[in-house]
């Protein structure tokens, strides 16, 4: 791939958002992502048991082709599959699994990227980005394992990195705690250095020749070993698999810590951002933009997903309604349940009528302050147990939007303007039921006002379909461990640092 394919941008855009002739800005194409789990309850515990909800289905693949059918045709960009390796067993703790498993939160839970090869097999454009975590699966077994379904899905899969955060999950990998924070980001730090050798400079770009004449599948001679040795991996190598159409997958990120949103400004190509307001997200996201250009990045490199729970119908009278009938559904134990997984915090403690903006523990303060002050309606309400719960119910601590078509457009493009975001990620309250309603509602509406896509490259790979080639840009740090054509041996050392130019190249 020449240098001039590099960089990409969206066709006809001006490096500083402008059109052609420098007059009117060219509004932004916003990308839109199906947000799901291989679970029977994902952000909307109890709500499997709603009429119209087929998630009970999770077992069977037809659930999943009939999903991956539906968001390809309407033109989604990417199904992006959560997973946890551990059950949320904080409340009613310790170790105490049954509210989650009763109410179907996130447990039972299946490895979501088996169903990649599936859903890719009867769909042409759809992006699949799936959750693995780099603190319990070594980088050797996952450079294989999504090596494999890049090749299987023609290209159209992303890896989310995670670095995982429930200690139930620690404890079944053998530790009696979770590795400390900054110390998992460091580990990450260093896979990321074994992959991108694995991926990038294990194989030569013209090491596979498939020459049936001369029976030679692919020249040894072009296939190295990586021999990296570090603090927590060493990995001798080759990589075991032949290079994938994209080689490195898409990576998708998500951390809101200091050392997460580091990571992901240098190695993310997409991060998923939270906020109940678009003002309270614009600093994380200029933050991140600002790493990512402290590390050679374009800012706009990184396309930014704020996550969104969409309820709309006909009317804004209509989707209240629906509000209210999805809300009678839903899991008051499930919710505090996840509230649990997700803050290590156990509410059971608590009376039933506490106000939790007063309780003397500071990050409870810090949540629910964040809820009260962001949340319309809700300043001069009591944040108890029961208000807490109804707030997850429909979409967890996702910001949410309820209303018209026209309503929601209009959200949606304020969180554009405000936030300086690239598109959402729509979390469902049943399914089927909010995708449909997503594509019947919001979409023609959203093209309507042309922001989001009319046309689609078929066939095209994941990071095709986000940047315009299948490979990492040039300015994204796992470049540096490319084999290219010509090049006796990979551009760097084990510590990963350039090594002279080979053969001038």
């Amino acid at each position: 791939m020449s240098s001039g394919e590099q960089g990409a941008r969206q066709p006809g855009a001006e490096p500083n958002g402008l059109a052609p002739n420098g007059n009117q800005p060219i509004k932004k194409k916003l990308i839109l992502n199906a947000f799901a789990m291989n679970t029977p309850g994902h952000l909307s515990p109890g709500l499997w048991a709603h009429p119209t909800n087929r998630t009970a289905e999770y077992k069977k693949l037809g659930f999943w082709t009939d999903l991956a059918q539906l968001l390809d045709k309407a033109g989604f960009h990417s199904l992006f599959l959560a997973d946890v390796l551990g059950c949320y067993d904080v409340y009613k703790g310790p170790a105490n699994h049954g509210p989650a498993l009763g109410s179907g939160a996130q447990f039972p839970i299946n490895d979501p990227l088996y169903l990649v090869p599936a859903m890719a097999a009867v769909t042409k454009n759809l992006t699949f980005g799936v959750t693995a975590s780099t603190t319990y699966e070594h980088p050797y077994a996952l450079a294989r394992r999504y090596s494999t379904v890049d090749h299987y899905s023609e290209g159209r899969v992303a890896w989310n990195i995670v670095t995982s955060y429930l200690d139930s999950a620690a404890r079944n990998f053998g530790l009696d705690t979770q590795v400390p924070h900054d110390t998992r980001y460091e580990i990450a730090e260093e896979y990321m250095t074994v992959l991108y050798k694995l991926w990038e400079g294990s194989w030569r770009d013209d090491a596979v020749l498939e020459d049936k004449a001369s029976g030679v599948y692919a020249d040894g001679s072009r296939v190295r070993q990586i021999n990296h040795k570090g603090k927590h991996y060493n990995v001798p190598g080759p990589h075991i698999c032949e290079p994938s159409p994209q080689r490195t997958p898409m990576l998708f990120q998500a951390g809101t810590s200091k050392a997460g949103r580091a990571f992901g400004g240098k190695h993310a190509e997409v991060v998923f951002a939270g906020a109940q307001l678009p003002e309270k997200l614009r600093p994380s996201v200029d933050a991140l933009r600002q790493l990512a250009q402290e590390q050679g990045r374009d800012p706009q490199h990184i396309k930014v997903i704020a996550s969104m729970c969409i309820i709309v119908a006909a009317t804004d009278e209509e989707a209240q309604a629906k509000h209210a009938e999805l809300l009678s559904w839903g899991n008051k134990e499930g919710a505090l349940a996840l509230f649990g997984g997700w803050t290590g915090i156990d509410l059971s403690t608590y009376t039933d009528d506490e106000d939790f903006r007063f309780v003397k523990l500071p990050a409870i303060q810090s949540i629910i302050h964040g809820w009260a002050d962001n949340v319309p309606g809700s300043q001069d309400l009591k944040w108890n147990k029961a208000r807490i719960a109804e707030y997850l119910i429909l979409g967890g601590m996702n910001a949410k939007i309820v209303g018209s078509p026209k309503t929601v457009a209009d959200e949606l493009e304020r969180w554009v303007e405000i936030a300086d975001i690239d598109g959402f990620n729509c979390s469902h309250a049943t399914n089927p039921g909010t995708f449909e309603d997503i594509i019947e509602f919001v979409l023609p509406e959203l093209k309507r006002r042309g922001i989001f896509r009319e046309s689609i490259k078929e066939g095209a790979t994941a990071r095709e379909q986000f940047f315009g080639q299948s490979r990492l840009l040039d300015d994204h740090p796992g470049t540096k461990f490319r084999w290219n054509i010509g090049e006796e041996t990979p551009k760097y050392d084990q510590n990963g640092t350039h090594t002279s130019e080979v053969n001038g190249a």
